[in-house]
């Protein structure tokens, strides 16, 4: 009994911390973008698919990136929106990114933004 107890005070990881490293891993180029494909919804994708093209944080200096510190605002019950420093280095950049849960309980990215301006999108006029 005292295994199964000590097991079940194990803390998991939060969505907000899972989803840096995953988004990260993609911006980065440690993961290809399609990696993502199950874990994003609406326009996500195509903004993620965007953004790693250019591979914004891949290592420079045979530094690789890794996420310094999450910080996050409860928007509402199933949506979160969160930020993430990212460093390389002595280099910083800012990402951040909005989680919904979804109704099969499943956290998915709908948007995701890499420090500076926003890119327009197509259907913005």
């Amino acid at each position: 009994m005292p295994a199964q107890a000590a097991r079940s005070r194990v803390p998991q990881p939060r969505p907000t911390d899972l989803f840096a490293d995953r988004l990260l891993a993609v911006l980065s180029g440690q993961r290809p973008v399609h990696s993502m494909l199950r874990h994003t919804a609406g326009r996500a994708y195509d903004d993620l698919a965007r953004l790693a093209e250019h591979g914004p944080l891949r290592a420079t200096r045979g530094t690789r990136p890794v996420v310094r510190d999450i910080g996050y605002y409860v928007a509402r019950e199933d949506a979160v929106e969160a930020f993430a420093r990212i460093g390389a280095g002595d280099q910083v950049r800012a990402m951040a990114f909005r989680l919904e849960r979804g109704a099969d309980l499943r956290w998915r990215c709908t948007a995701v933004e890499l420090g500076g301006p926003r890119a327009p999108h197509q259907d913005d006029d």
